[in-house]
């Protein structure tokens, strides 16, 4: 059954992590993890679990002023074709839009954000996306998939642990897959033996997302994987294995 949010309830942004006083550089939105149907209010626990990853990106891109959000859904629920975490995304994009003018933004979703961040990608504020571990569902009784025509014109990275029994990995890859046909800039990164959460790597993972937002938003070299990734055809670019060690010493 289709589930509408509480319309007295409101998005709105979290508190800004980064630059405290002067001109802002560049924003990156956090999406957290949500439900399929909910009309709940946002969840705390997926809120922070996504500050640690708010206040590395923060850190990476501080020379150039970024800050940091994340996003308070309306409600944890996707909800069908209300989109509900999609639409939030949006607004949040105008928000900034708002509040710094025109700045470049990334979004960067965990999990049902991922999804998210990818489908509110269209905005015409919206430089950048990096997806974790995205839930993009496909049942096979006539769900139709994705949409990938909204990722024109902006720099796209997935990553996605190997072993992710929450979210098939399959499903980011063959999105990806599609993208890529039409979209040169996006890559994909596969975190081997790493689930869900990505945990068992996060050193890795922070460090890529740091290189990822600093190189998409100001114009910074991204490390070498990153470039082959964008360079390489499909499969080898939407499969690009995340190195031990990756940020510890950076490749050029």
């Amino acid at each position: 059954m289709r589930q509408r949010t509480p319309a007295a309830r409101e998005a709105r942004l979290g508190r800004a992590v980064g630059v405290e006083r002067g001109t802002v550089g560049g924003v990156v939105l956090l999406l957290p993890g949500g439900e399929p149907y909910s009309g709940r209010g946002p969840s705390p626990l997926a809120a922070a679990g996504v500050r640690d990853l708010a206040r590395s990106l923060a850190r990476a891109g501080s020379a150039d002023a970024l800050v940091a959000h994340v996003v308070r859904y309306r409600s944890r629920g996707w909800n069908g074709e209300d989109a509900g975490l999609a639409r939030d995304a949006e607004w949040a994009v105008d928000e900034v839009v708002r509040r710094y003018g025109d700045v470049p933004v990334c979004l960067v979703g965990v999990g049902m954000g991922g999804r998210a961040a990818l489908r509110a990608a269209g905005h015409a504020g919206v430089g950048a996306v990096l997806a974790l571990a995205p839930w993009l569902p496909e049942d096979g009784r006539g769900c139709e998939p994705e949409p990938v025509r909204q990722l024109t014109g902006r720099t796209v990275m997935i990553v996605h642990g190997t072993n992710d029994l929450r979210v098939d990995p399959e499903l980011s890859f063959r999105f990806a897959a599609r993208a890529k046909k039409g979209h040169r800039d996006i890559c994909r990164f596969e975190v081997h033996t790493d689930g869900h959460g990505l945990r068992q790597h996060r050193a890795e993972v922070l460090a890529l997302a740091g290189d990822f937002v600093r190189g998409a938003l100001f114009g910074h070299p991204y490390a070498r994987p990153v470039v082959d990734a964008l360079a390489a055809p499909p499969p080898l670019g939407l499969r690009m294995p995340l190195a031990a060690g990756f940020g510890s010493r950076r490749s050029k």
